[in-house]
């Protein structure tokens, strides 16, 4: 595994092992101890994922303290732009956002820290992102930011969105009220 740093602190895109032979391939999106070498939180205690329909953007989601979590992001079908949000305030990239491309063709995982934000868009008819997390999901401590209120041009021009991802404040506001 091969583990690049981004221009936000603690965000990295891990590049997957991938092993090919007559039958197809072997990807390793996670292995522990290559975590912890690289410094990354590794004891996830979650995992799942969602499948959506092109044009569709879930985001901007985290959960707050105590039960806010790393998360790690792959996508093993289709292609979406994973977009991450800086919401730490004594980070040095405080309310800055990076969007990389995820696709099972480029087998690229990232690597989110807690404290940030995280949305996606679907860039193919379907896709299909899987996670992990290290700690259980607690709805009382779940939050998000408006996906279009932090300066991101998303590349989808009529979005698919929940009914609750509608509903979030924009990130000003959502400062404000901390």
């Amino acid at each position: 595994m091969k583990f690049s740093e981004t221009l936000l602190n603690g965000v990295f895109i891990v590049e997957q092992d991938v092993n090919k032979d007559i039958r197809g391939s072997l990807v390793k999106n996670y292995h522990r101890e290559s975590f912890e070498k690289a410094g990354l939180e590794a004891d996830f205690k979650e995992s799942y994922y969602t499948r959506s329909k092109e044009d569709v953007i879930r985001g901007m989601h985290f959960q707050i303290p105590p039960h806010d979590h790393c998360k790690l992001v792959t996508v093993i079908q289709g292609t979406i732009v994973d977009v991450i949000l800086d919401l730490r305030e004594n980070s040095s990239t405080f309310k800055h956002y990076i969007a990389i491309e995820l696709s099972r063709e480029n087998r690229k995982s990232i690597y989110i820290p807690r404290g940030c934000a995280h949305g996606f868009g679907v860039l193919s008819d379907t896709a299909v992102a899987f996670y992990m997390v290290t700690t259980q999901y607690a709805p009382d401590h779940d939050s998000g930011i408006r996906f279009d209120s932090f300066g991101y041009k998303w590349e989808i021009n009529q979005p698919i969105l929940s009914e609750r991802d509608k509903s979030f404040r924009g990130l000003e506001e959502y400062l404000e009220c901390q």
